[in-house]
């Protein structure tokens, strides 16, 4: 059984900076292109990040872009986010999936495996 574990999140100042990793086991991480999405507390869950198989390929939301990071280890079997200059409507729980297809990379309904998230808050 494929299980993923975030962890990294916590409570940072607006401008700070953050590194949320997603350990999985069960399987080797290759098999899946891996994302990190989002949820606000009263919001629907939002895709943030993701990146292909190899490495290959990674998308952005737009408010993102520019200031965080993915990156994945197929050695460890772990996915990273590196978010800098972080904002207060960054707060959120952060949820690592891991997707077999990655094909569009952020719908959340292709994903096979999900976390159970991180928090991550940030204060004004």
């Amino acid at each position: 059984q494929v299980q993923l574990v975030e962890s990294g999140g916590g409570l940072v100042q607006a401008g700070g900076s953050l590194r949320l990793s997603c350990a999985v086991s069960g399987r080797a991480i290759y098999f899946y292109s891996m994302g990190w999405f989002r949820q606000a507390p009263g919001k629907e869950r939002e895709f943030v990040a993701a990146i292909t198989w190899n490495g290959g390929r990674s998308d952005y939301l737009d408010s993102v872009k520019g200031r965080f990071t993915i990156s994945r280890d197929n050695v460890k079997n772990t996915v990273d986010l590196q978010m800098t200059s972080l904002k207060p409507e960054d707060t959120a729980v952060y949820y690592c999936g891991a997707d077999r297809l990655g094909t569009t990379l952020r719908l959340e309904n292709e994903y096979d495996y999900w976390g159970q998230g991180t928090q991550v808050t940030v204060s004004s």
